[in-house]
């Protein structure tokens, strides 16, 4: 499966495309501050470039439990010279990750190729308008709840097919407002609005989400259920799990995984698609 951005193509078919984070905030879980300056940030894209990274996604909002909003010139200021600094680098696809559309139409303007939108286009109802004047690739993000409140005793009658079904909805609404199926990829939201056991069902059930026709997204890195398993507090500590994990979602079916750590998720995705592809050949 290839999917066409503006000037470039996400090619699944050839591959499971590993996305490097980066976040331009003071407060996100993991990695919140490290981005100080231009060159700060530039080094930290190089060294996800020369890694391996396939696409490199920017947030300028943590999306953290129990996170506050930032302001939509705040939001701007932190990622548009961000993306303009990386896309005159670089030709790397650029993913911008927000939840508002004028964010979302600088960002395009600035450089930007892919639009990643955890509330699923429920946020700010023009987001879907950006997406189809630009005819650019939307991730579509499950949550249940804001992130101001996603992990309040999150409940589900089916886990998996409550998310498939409201996932289904969201891309059904997107086609609706002009935006191709082709141009739809998912994400059933590991941690935003699910305890620990609603992840681990999630990621054992991933191949149930490539049903709903789309590229799917999974984004597990350093999360908090992996250091409940392993009583590792530090989220920077959990990369090894975080490869571990990555490997099985690319033998049930991810086509893009976002990880805080390339190096480490490019060779595990690449041993497991190594003995896919062995195993489809018997």
């Amino acid at each position: 499966m290839k999917m066409l951005t503006r000037d470039r193509v996400l090619n699944f078919f050839d591959k499971v495309q590993v996305m490097g984070i980066v976040n331009i905030t003071p407060d996100s879980f993991s990695d919140g501050g490290k981005v100080r300056d231009e060159n700060t940030l530039l080094a930290m894209v190089d060294h996800m470039v020369d890694s391996g990274a396939d696409i490199i996604d920017i947030g300028g909002e943590s999306t953290r439990p129990f996170a506050p909003p930032v302001t939509l010139q705040e939001e701007l200021d932190r990622v548009i010279p961000a993306i303009r600094a990386i896309r005159c680098r670089h030709q790397i696809p650029i993913s911008i990750d927000t939840t508002k559309a004028e964010v979302a139409r600088r960002a395009i303007e600035a450089g930007a190729d892919i639009i990643n939108d955890i509330s699923a286009l429920n946020h700010d109802p023009t987001m879907v308008a950006v997406a189809a004047e630009h005819q650019v690739p939307i991730i579509l993000m499950h949550m249940q709840g804001t992130p101001r409140s996603m992990q309040i005793n999150p409940t589900y009658n089916d886990v998996v097919a409550d998310i498939r079904e409201a996932l289904a909805e969201r891309i059904q609404w997107a086609e609706n407002h002009g935006v191709a199926r082709d141009r739809i990829i998912i994400d059933p939201g590991l941690g935003f609005g699910k305890t620990a056991s609603h992840n681990l069902t999630i990621l054992r059930e991933l191949k149930q989400f490539t049903t709903l026709g789309c590229p799917v997204l999974i984004g597990h890195s350093r999360k908090s259920f992996i250091g409940k398993i392993l009583a590792i507090d530090d989220p920077a500590g959990r990369d090894e799990a975080t490869a571990v994990i990555s490997a099985l979602c690319a033998w049930n079916g991810a086509a893009i995984i976002r990880v805080h750590d390339v190096a480490r998720t490019v060779l595990a995705v690449k041993i497991a698609c190594a003995i896919g592809q062995t195993a489809a050949g018997q």
